[in-house]
């Protein structure tokens, strides 16, 4: 084991004789004696927001308005339960084996029979594969498709799961401004018109169309139809991500991109928000030669998807109403929304700015002008609250267009105990404004690394994604 002594100033890392680029183990930090030898890719790796948030806002003290967790309690567990000693008892030779790298035919079969016509796609079974959880489907896609430096566009904000993997594969995230109804399909043009000009092509445009993540906005059939034209008049494919889709509060399901389109439009569904996140069942629904790229991908990666979590998922598809749990999950997110969003009405000052959402888990909020909501975090915890800063939803230099944003999530905490971190949170805001308004705000500076253009975006657009409801 080779042995790493820093300097007597400090500086760096002692070399040993006999190891580094002479040969042998390379040389790191007493804490991390691996770090040279990370390939380029896990240097850009870090730790989210959202993941340095968990161990705080698990506390039973803090209201954690942060993470997205269903409210997996409003499950039949009892039902649950039963299913999983079934399967043991009656199939557990085949529930603890290995399976297909696509995934269970019977499941794939019930995912285009029972789930997919619900949001208007017709598809065969051939074209779908079961990834663990659709985290694993954005990774793939990614996979096959990016190499490093390559163009993504995507909205901005977007989900930062997305981000993680594009980091990961060292993509290069080009963002495009949202308003209060999704994405922005001029911008989207002008987007793709400059990087053309440029010699560049992005390699898909990554859109969460329903219910956004973290925006909490929703692209209406004339909005949808609008980016499907602009992608297909440059030729950029889409990854539709649709985690949110069944859990509208107005009983409509929206249409699905890739319902007009199955051929450049790539679709990634999952049972994580309407039934179970612990058991890690997503699809991917793609063209035919994309399908069998993925199922080459699944197997270098992790041979294939669980066979008890996909039995777990068809049996309850199967012997479950589950159509009428989705519409509990819909009634019990709706009155979580109003408690956000009342509470918001009433106790957040009159500069701020809120996106209703008619579906999903988020609410994207605007503080007023002088605040950033990263710094403020560390005192919203110490009140007992806790939110995710904008900044984690933007890639690279664009952080800066979240500065003044959060992300509230309402989908785990009963009514009560939202209401109640919505009034902490609120106390925490107006003890921020009252700084700013003594001291004044920081100095407001441009970053030497982005254009022209992008510092003023900076500076005009920072209560992405638009519109809002106050």
């Amino acid at each position: 084991m080779v042995s790493s002594e820093m300097t007597d100033d400090g500086s760096g890392p002692v070399r040993s004789p006999g190891t580094g680029a002479s040969g042998g183990m390379p040389h790191g930090t007493r804490l991390d004696p691996f770090l040279e030898a990370y390939a380029e890719r896990a240097r850009s790796m870090t730790s989210s927001e959202i993941r340095a948030l968990f161990a705080v806002a698990s506390r039973p003290e803090v209201v954690s308005l942060a993470g997205g967790m269903p409210f997996v309690s409003a499950l039949p567990l009892d039902a649950v339960a039963d299913t999983f000693r079934r399967l043991i008892a009656e199939r557990g030779a085949q529930a603890l084996q290995y399976g297909s790298g696509q995934g269970m035919e019977v499941l794939r079969e019930q995912i285009v029979a029972a789930l997919m016509p619900l949001v208007g796609v017709h598809a065969h079974p051939d074209d779908v594969v079961v990834t663990v959880g659709s985290q694993q489907g954005l990774d793939i896609v990614t996979r096959i498709l990016c190499d490093p430096g390559d163009i993504i566009v995507a909205e901005a904000p977007s989900y930062v799961g997305a981000l993680s993997v594009f980091a990961a594969y060292q993509a290069e995230v080009v963002h495009v401004p949202m308003d209060g109804d999704g994405l922005d399909p001029d911008a989207l043009a002008e987007t793709f018109r400059q990087l053309a000009a440029a010699g560049r092509r992005p390699k898909f445009l990554y859109t969460v169309p329903s219910f956004h993540n973290p925006a909490g906005v929703t692209q209406g059939p004339d909005r949808r139809r609008a980016v499907l034209d602009t992608c297909q008049a440059f030729g950029v494919p889409i990854v539709e991500d649709d985690p949110y889709g069944l859990l509208g509060f107005d009983g409509e399901v929206p249409r699905a991109l890739r319902a007009d389109d199955a051929e450049s439009v790539l679709y990634l569904g999952s049972f994580s928000k309407t039934f179970s996140p612990g058991l890690r069942v997503g699809w991917v629904v793609a063209p035919h030669g994309v399908r069998e790229k993925l199922v080459l991908a699944t197997e270098a990666s992790v041979l294939c998807p669980p066979q008890l979590s996909q039995l777990a998922v068809s049996a309850y598809l199967a012997e479950q109403p589950w159509w009428d749990q989705v519409k509990v999950f819909r009634e019990l997110y709706r009155e979580r929304r109003d408690a956000l969003i009342s509470a918001v009405q009433s106790h957040f000052p009159a500069e701020t700015t809120w996106t209703t959402p008619s579906g999903g888990f988020y609410s994207w909020v605007t503080l007023p002008e002088g605040l950033d909501s990263s710094s403020m975090l560390p005192r919203a915890v110490t009140a007992r609250v806790a939110y995710v800063p904008g900044s984690a939803f933007y890639a690279g230099n664009a952080k800066r267009l979240g500065k003044r944003s959060l992300r509230l999530s309402y989908c785990f905490p009963d009514p009560d105990r939202i209401r109640e971190g919505v009034r902490r949170l609120a106390g925490v805001i107006e003890s921020e404004l009252e700084l700013v308004h003594t001291f004044g705000s920081p100095v407001a500076h441009t970053d030497p690394a982005l254009s022209a253009r992008d510092n003023a975006r900076i500076a005009g657009q920072s209560q992405a994604p638009g519109p809002a409801t106050e």
